[in-house]
């Protein structure tokens, strides 16, 4: 979900596939040296970077949760005074899309191995979760101000798991496209809200 256009450094490829690995084969299911083969590095020579696949897991699922959510600040602060919170809607609908569409194995790593998490790091991403969804809360009650706070809240959770359900569309060369998908998924995630609202 990033826009940089520089090239990653070596501790950002090691850990865009490990994500892959890990996802693929699960965690215990993936060695040392198999990460650094897929990066052109030996095995101990991933503990330059990092302790052990442990800090890997953790750096991984606290950095996407910290992702998103200072990808929703920002949009919020771009947007004050000047974008209606429709268009606000779109915009965080839109991040997480680009989210779901471009790491993808991140979220098989967080339905599969977030408990493999030490408790500090497990409650990090608890908390930046709690924030990111919060976020969203205050934006869906300004577009649909019927939807009681508690509906409002299980709605922006039910749109998570329907855009967060991209592992399970099929291989990215079976999809009609990343450009139709998005837009397919932008257009069920506002019916979803809107029929939340529709029903209070």
């Amino acid at each position: 979900m990033t826009t940089r256009t520089d090239a990653p450094t070596r501790r950002e490829q090691i850990l865009k596939e490990a994500a892959r690995l890990f996802a693929e084969r699960g965690f215990h299911g993936v060695g040392v040296d198999e990460i650094g083969a897929a990066v052109g590095i030996s095995g101990p020579g991933l503990y330059r970077h990092f302790p052990g696949k442990d800090a890997m897991l953790a750096e991984l699922l606290v950095g996407i949760s910290g992702q998103l959510l200072t990808g929703a600040k920002r949009r919020l602060a771009e947007s004050e005074g000047v974008t209606s919170p429709e268009v606000l809607l779109d915009s965080l609908i839109e991040g997480h899309i680009d989210f779901a569409l471009d790491d993808r194995p991140l979220i098989t790593l967080h339905d599969r191995e977030l408990d493999r998490l030490r408790d500090t790091d497990r409650k990090l991403v608890r908390q930046l979760q709690r924030q990111y969804v919060e976020l969203w809360v205050e934006v869906v009650r300004e577009v649909y101000p019927e939807l009681a706070e508690p509906s409002a809240r299980s709605a922006v959770h039910s749109v998570f798991g329907l855009l967060n359900s991209t592992p399970h569309l099929g291989r990215p060369g079976s999809l009609p496209g990343r450009g139709a998908t998005a837009e397919l998924l932008h257009r069920m995630a506002r019916g979803a809200l809107g029929a939340a609202a529709s029903v209070g």
